[in-house]
């Protein structure tokens, strides 16, 4: 439309310059050639004027053009301004109620906080008053004030006798020894079978219900004196004698473990061995004859390893283990003296429980150096199916504070003490099957105080 108005426009202008020239050279007289450049000159104005007017009226359509652009984009930035507007009052809707459940929830958190705090005053006057007591002899009152003590003792004496006497005067003595004169006793104490085994319950927790029991070795001398495994284990290692005392422990576990699991199906025993006997091929073999012929145990029989025996393991020691771990046999670490662990790598060799102690768990300064917060350390071997065991609880103070490690189970002097068990009892149960039901006395099995 806009080029037949152009056209009829020249077409105007045109014939107007024409007739200009025209009237001028037939009206007017003036000659042909001035007539020619007059109604050129016209021709020349007319298509300027015409040229600018139509520049005039496209400048002012291309203004109103931006001017209706420009209140575009007004109405577009008002209406993403209204958009944001209702974006964050929606958001504000539904963050609120988390508001409101978090602003109801900080009294109730803070008045549990203070009743925390009040437990662990009262567990820690209850402790110092338990201390108290024992130093004065007052055995009645220790056993009021403290019934998860007693608990653990009575659970033990439930299913075996065990002594209420204390070796520890005859530990001290030993400690005078020379590393010959123990290797000496070691070797006499293993020929003559005096590897006496002592079980120190494992409880549940808060509950303290025994759940399980360790088996350590005592060395027992001539003289009736009793050498704690930590005495004579080093020395057992240099002369090769380990692998002995092992087996003669594991054989007294598997008895013990016969006779609980007369009682109850839900308890079972860890037994220490050391990295020697996996590597002794000889003994080893016997080994694990004789424990092929107690698989019916493996779910009831924990072994347990130190850290240090654990990261030292190569290749013969570690398929003894997997040998184990075909027979279903699962296994504990204990002795652990960093949090540098791999919970996966554990339990794809058949760990399945982890002891650490308490204040190992509480050293701030250790958990800075580890990849694990010890807060998170029971959980994250959970999902792993590793169960946490704190050990060395000597405390109530320390149970309080372990329960916000989600810990499940505590071993300790708090709960009891290692006590002896009852070697002439077992006499005889090697070779026995397991027989359900069977009622045996509690005072049958354990040394009597």
């Amino acid at each position: 439309m806009r080029r037949i108005s152009a056209i009829f426009i020249a077409a105007c202008v045109v014939l107007i310059a024409a007739s200009i020239g025209a009237v001028l050279y037939l009206g007017f007289s003036f000659d042909a050639g001035t007539s020619a450049i007059v109604a050129l000159a016209m021709l020349t104005a007319m298509a300027l004027f015409n040229s600018v007017s139509n520049r005039l009226r496209d400048r002012g359509d291309l203004g109103d053009q931006i001017a209706d652009l420009s209140r575009g984009t007004a109405d577009l930035a008002r209406q993403v301004a209204e958009l944001s507007r209702r974006l964050n009052a929606a958001e504000i809707k539904i963050a609120s109620p988390a508001h409101r459940a978090r602003a109801a929830n900080d009294p109730l958190a803070s008045e549990i906080g203070e009743l925390g705090t009040l437990v662990k005053q009262i567990a820690q006057t209850v402790a110092a008053h338990a201390a108290t007591l024992q130093r004065q002899g007052a055995l009645s009152a220790r056993a009021v004030i403290s019934p998860p003590k007693a608990e653990a003792v009575r659970a033990v004496e439930g299913t075996l006798a065990l002594s209420e006497n204390d070796p520890s005067g005859s530990e001290e003595r030993s400690r005078g020894l020379s590393r010959e004169s123990i290797a000496d006793l070691i070797s006499k104490a293993v020929d003559a079978n005096r590897i006496d085994l002592y079980l120190q319950p494992i409880v549940t927790l808060p509950q303290r219900k025994v759940r399980y029991y360790e088996g350590v070795s005592r060395l027992r001398t001539d003289e009736g004196d009793i050498i704690p495994a930590g005495d004579f284990i080093d020395v057992a290692e240099s002369v090769g004698l380990m692998p002995k005392i092992d087996n003669l422990a594991v054989f007294r576990c598997v008895q013990v473990t016969r006779r609980l699991l007369l009682k109850s199906r839900d308890v079972g025993v860890f037994c220490n061995l050391s990295g020697s006997t996996l590597s002794d091929a000889l003994m080893f073999r016997q080994f694990l004859d004789f424990m092929d012929a107690n698989r019916a145990l493996a779910s009831s029989l924990m072994f347990e390893f130190t850290q240090e025996a654990y990261r030292s393991f190569g290749p013969i020691e570690n398929e003894s283990l997997a040998a184990l771990a075909e027979r279903g046999f699962r296994f504990s670490m204990d002795h652990v003296t960093d949090l540098h662990i791999e919970p996966n790598e554990l339990a794809g060799r058949a760990f399945r429980f982890l002891k650490v102690p308490a204040k190992l768990l509480f050293n701030k300064a250790a958990a800075t150096q580890s990849d694990i917060d010890p807060e998170d350390l029971a959980d994250l071997l959970a999902r792993s199916g590793i169960d946490l065991i704190a050990e060395r609880i000597e405390n109530e103070s320390t149970v309080v504070d372990l329960l916000d490690y989600d810990v499940r189970f505590g071993q300790g002097f708090l709960f009891s003490p290692p006590r002896p068990v009852r070697a002439e009892a077992l006499q005889g149960m090697a070779a026995e099957p397991i027989k359900p039901g069977i009622d045996e006395s509690p005072g049958a099995l354990l040394a009597a105080s």
